[in-house]
């Protein structure tokens, strides 16, 4: 698989920058006025079910800027700056972007075909997707679990696979959307698989 590597490193490029401005824009909105009772971003930009007479067709795309507390921002957003820009500064910005849209809208119209969901925000499909990319794309990288116990990317992406399988099949009810997650592991794999089979070009 040919791949694109830019010269130099930036520490906050310019995709993994916008995208979190554009999350903690939207949280501190939903934030603000939520609490003020004046406007709910979370509930017009969020995914609602098929069912439920909510659903938007930009519900899709949106749902993955909402967020619905401080911590789970807090990690979503940790999250991609500390993996997604190793990614972007390895394929480039245009094919980071397009990869993290793909994994979060992917998975955003396959978590609409599972039963019982009401409201769904976060940017935890994406960056779930950006977890596998990383698994794939480094897969001998060692990371340190809560900053002290060092382990290989692919142990961790697989741990964390059976871990969302478990908790989405014996704990749907903890609020958590496990398959949104698998959901966007799985486009993003996806992807990658395809990009291996045929050699990407710049875009």
């Amino acid at each position: 698989m040919a791949q694109y590597q830019p010269r130099g490193f930036s520490m906050l490029p310019p995709a993994v920058k916008h995208l979190l401005i554009i999350n903690v824009l939207c949280y501190a909105t939903y934030y603000i006025l939520g609490r003020q009772g004046l406007f709910d971003l979370n509930y017009w930009g969020g995914l609602w079910s098929l069912n439920t007479g909510n659903f938007h067709i930009w519900q899709p795309f949106t749902y993955m800027f909402m967020h619905a507390s401080l911590d789970h921002i807090f990690f979503n957003m940790f999250s991609l700056w500390m993996f997604g820009t190793v990614l972007e500064n390895y394929w480039g910005t245009k094919r980071f972007l397009f990869y993290y849209l793909a994994c979060g809208i992917g998975a955003g119209l396959l978590h609409l075909l599972m039963p019982g969901v009401h409201l769904t925000v976060g940017a935890s499909a994406a960056v779930y997707g950006i977890l596998m990319a990383f698994g794939m794309m480094f897969p001998n990288e060692r990371i340190y679990l809560y900053f002290l116990v060092p382990i290989k990317t692919k142990w961790f992406i697989i741990g964390m696979i059976v871990i969302e399988l478990f908790e989405g099949v014996f704990r749907s009810y903890d609020g958590i959307a496990h398959f949104a997650h698998l959901g966007g592991m799985l486009i993003g794999f996806l992807i990658i698989l395809y990009w291996r089979k045929h050699p990407f070009r710049r875009i």
